[in-house]
């Protein structure tokens, strides 16, 4: 019998934070090793020298894109059908601009130049296209969650978290409501389980949980 997959993520990262629920929800196993990303294992750079997570490592293949990771677990199983709720264009308004606004806004310290306030309302207007989207519906393809509404809202969770209270009291009720249910998810605490650090215990862990038993 094949290894199972071995996938390397950090806990905090939105790009691996929706990787894993793609993972969990289809109830794809593979061996996680949980990196950090100021220490990243050899072996993970061996495999995607970018050292960017997740990285999949399925035998000869290597999957280094989280939209991929979502991709590859779900042609496997999808039985909440996520991939007939996929919008690319939206993913891709997310992963672009709103993500350089995101980044500059939340850590404006680190960027030259870069004002907060400046990327807050320019990421803003992302969560508006948003609200608009789910004016009608309670996620973004209509009644229930799909592939967009988890590509997304790790991205949005990080936005909120960058001044909480300016998030919750912003025009945006229906962006917040939608964000409040995937943030309370038992699938999405599922996949924020602490876990040890790969490289320096070597344990792997069976992901999802029931892949254990």
């Amino acid at each position: 019998m094949a290894e199972k997959p071995i996938l390397y993520s950090f806990r905090r990262c939105p790009y691996a934070m929706r990787a894993r629920m793609a993972l969990a929800v289809s109830g794809t196993p593979v061996r996680l090793r949980e990196i950090l990303l100021k220490a990243k294992p050899a072996e993970m750079l061996a495999a995607s020298p970018k050292g960017t997570v997740p990285v999949l490592v399925d035998g000869e293949k290597v999957v280094d894109e989280s939209l991929g990771v979502m991709s590859w677990a779900l042609a496997r199983n999808d039985p909440e059908d996520w991939l007939s709720r996929k919008d690319d264009a939206l993913i891709a308004e997310n992963d672009g601009p709103f993500k350089h606004h995101l980044d500059r806004y939340k850590y404006s310290t680190r960027y030259e130049d870069a004002d907060a306030e400046t990327h807050r309302s320019g990421g803003f207007e992302f969560l508006q296209h948003l609200e608009a989207r789910l004016a009608e519906s309670d996620y973004l393809h209509g009644a229930k969650r799909g592939f967009s509404d988890i590509a997304i809202f790790p991205f949005v969770r990080q936005f909120r978290i960058a001044d909480k209270v300016w998030f919750d009291a912003a025009p945006i009720p229906k962006v917040q409501a939608w964000l409040k249910v995937l943030m309370g998810s038992d699938l999405f605490a599922s996949v924020m389980e602490k876990y040890p650090l790969w490289k320096e215990t070597g344990e792997e862990i069976g992901f999802p949980a029931q892949s254990c038993q």
